[in-house]
């Protein structure tokens, strides 16, 4: 079965446009080599429409089968990575066709780079389709909600081989641009089938290149070519704007610079992008203002559970400008009838979570104001998701939630599934230690719903989860959607 398996992945790479015809034999080649095979025998059967991850299942279960890699998630990761990069074309080729294709049109080379990290297997596709994804209709607008289900979970033997194996420092971190084409190990994966597209942003290289989780329309991360932090300064709003000209069909968001209200990754300068409209992009301007200074710049309060402030016009240096005005006033800024304290004991806490787009043509930049603050009330963050709601989501609201989408932890599937069973057959949801967290969660929402069945009881559970996920956003806005909260929000804006 080895050959048939063989000729069918090279036959895929032809068939996708990974690998040139001329290079079938090459490529055959390179595979044998994996598997410490000699000899080959070319098929007769003429293979079509191949199933990618049924062809690699069964080379790497022939890879485990020839002690080749243990039967785990993590190896067979590794090396079906490995089998991925012989079908690929050299990164200076996709960097050559990319720009090829952006001098006819930016969204037919974005539409070709997407679709490459894709065929490539690195957005694993099996694995992205098995994320849940519904909406909930909220006050705020249509909110997206996801349950990642696409990370492998590790399976015990390889989280101690991890454990055991020695700390490496190349690469510095899953951003820096020495992962493309690197093999992997048991505690970094394998990334021989990544390519990166080099841009310049603000006069300084950075790569481009999407995220193998997918979390929306084409979900590209742009990163620093250097391993240096996150920091939102005025430079961040021009390189922000410096993307959006190159790819005016993509908006670019940063994540916070501090810690709690910040991104997963500190340690090295990125933003998050994509081909996607989320709801806080749709929200609309709900208090108009006019800032000193910048009469000709529209700005306003946008109607949203965070605390955004959006700015227009069709010179995006103006925006710059006035941002960079924002920030500054923001950083050293202190309300403390609103409980908004620029630094305590030397530490500060307010900062901003910036996105920018483009509008037909105009240019268009919400600038969200955060504060990472905590008290022995609320010790992972005042303006974070409060304990009540830490059954639902307990990580940090990050660029991603900030715009609309809620990435939930993977425990939620089971325990959505164990709830719809306890509820469902009238189970004492507190004798199960599993589920046990969302027993005063199931017992506040039930008497809202007069007929509950199995016809239903997904889609509440859905609906409930959604409407938590909107508290959660709530909890961190710095100034609440209410007559005090918004008072106080102006008093802020005043101050510019």
């Amino acid at each position: 079965m080895l050959y048939e398996n063989i000729s069918k992945l090279v036959q895929y790479g032809i068939e996708t446009g990974l690998t040139p015809i001329c290079e079938k034999n090459y490529t055959i080649n390179l595979l044998l080599e994996l598997f410490h095979e000699d000899d080959y025998v070319e098929p007769e059967e003429n293979y079509t429409d191949i199933n990618l991850e049924e062809v690699l299942n069964a080379l790497l279960d022939e890879a485990v089968e020839r002690h080749l890699i243990e039967d785990s998630i993590v190896y067979r990761d590794l090396f079906d990575t490995k089998m991925m990069n012989c079908l690929m074309p050299r990164p200076s080729q996709v960097q050559k066709e990319f720009w090829t294709r952006y001098e006819k049109n930016p969204v037919e080379a974005t539409d070709y780079f997407y679709k490459l990290s894709q065929d490539s297997n690195y957005i694993r596709r099996y694995r992205v389709e098995k994320d849940q994804k519904w909406t909930f209709d909220s006050e705020y607008g249509t909110i997206d909600i996801t349950i990642n289900l696409s990370k492998p979970e590790k399976d015990p033997k390889a989280i101690a081989a991890a454990r055991l194996a020695k700390s490496g420092s190349y690469p510095k971190c899953l951003l820096c641009p020495e992962n493309e084409g690197y093999a992997g190990r048991v505690n970094h994966p394998a990334r021989e089938n990544h390519r990166i597209i080099p841009i310049t942003i603000n006069d300084s290289p950075w790569g481009f290149q999407y995220s193998p989780y997918v979390y929306y329309n084409e979900h590209c991360i742009v990163f620093n070519s250097q391993h240096v932090p996150m920091k939102i300064e005025r430079n961040t709003f021009v390189k922000l704007f410096d993307f959006v000209k190159l790819f005016p069909h993509y908006f670019l968001g940063s994540n916070a610079d501090l810690p709690i209200v910040g991104g997963s990754i500190l340690s090295h300068d990125h933003f998050q992008g994509g081909h996607y409209t989320f709801a806080m992009a749709k929200a609309a301007i709900e208090k108009h203002v006019t800032i000193p200074g910048y009469e000709d710049v529209e700005a306003g309060i946008v109607k949203w559970p965070l605390s955004v402030i959006r700015i227009r016009h069709k010179d995006e240096k103006r925006l710059i400008d006035l941002a960079s005005h924002i920030l500054e006033v923001w950083r050293g800024y202190t309300d403390e009838d609103a409980f908004i304290f620029a630094e305590t004991d030397g530490e500060p806490h307010n900062t901003i979570t910036p996105i920018a787009r483009k509008v037909g043509d105009t240019f268009e930049l919400d600038l969200t104001l955060r504060n990472n603050i905590t008290t022995k009330e609320h010790p992972l963050g005042v303006y974070h998701p409060h304990a009540q709601y830490h059954h639902i989501k307990k990580e940090n609201i990050g660029l991603i939630e900030v715009m609309g989408l809620a990435v939930l932890p993977s425990r939620l599937k089971e325990e959505l599934e164990l709830l719809e069973e306890y509820i469902l057959e009238h189970k004492d949801i507190n004798s199960n230690e599993k589920i046990r967290k969302h027993a005063d969660w199931v017992s506040e929402f039930l008497p809202r719903y007069d007929h509950i069945d199995e016809e239903n009881i997904q889609e509440i559970l859905r609906t409930e989860v959604g409407r938590v996920f909107v508290h959660v956003l709530e909890d961190a806005g710095v100034y609440k959607c209410t007559p005090e909260g918004r008072a106080a929000f102006m008093r802020f804006i005043d101050n510019l």
